[in-house]
Parts: structure tokens; sequence; C-alpha cells
């Protein structure tokens, strides 16, 4: 199983561009988008809570776990 982050579709439904929310919650742009595309390895609580606070939701709403693809 792997975790997949929901940030672009938490900020479509809140209408909100990536450049603001980045600044709203005090990280680079570049790490939002890393974020977003799902090339980290992990996030900080802070950070989790700060994202949670500016999209008023919640941690479920941004992360989801999905299966593995086998592979042939």
């Amino acid at each position: 199983m792997r975790i997949v982050v929901r940030l672009d579709v938490m900020l479509a439904k809140r209408k909100m561009r990536s450049k603001d929310l980045a600044e709203r919650i005090g990280i680079s742009e570049t790490n939002l988008s890393l974020l977003k595309s799902g090339r980290v390895k992990g996030i900080r609580f802070a950070t989790l809570e700060r994202l949670c606070e500016a999209l008023n939701c919640t941690p479920g709403e941004l992360l989801d776990i999905e299966p593995e693809e086998d592979l042939p």
C-alpha cells in the first residue's frame, strides 16, 4: 500500500492557488509542489496541521491509501 497526497483536489475544492497556500502556511512553492506530486518521503505534523487549518479540512481529506499495483 502507498500513501497518496490529495492536496491538488483540496486546492481545487477551495478554489485556492498553490502560491497562496504556500504563502499562508509558510513553506516554499517548490516544497508545496513536491508535496502535491507525492515526491516527498515524509511530512512534519506541524506542516500537516497548518495545511489542514488553511484548507479547513482534516488529514484524512488530504491523505489517502491506495494498494500497490501488482507487477507481472
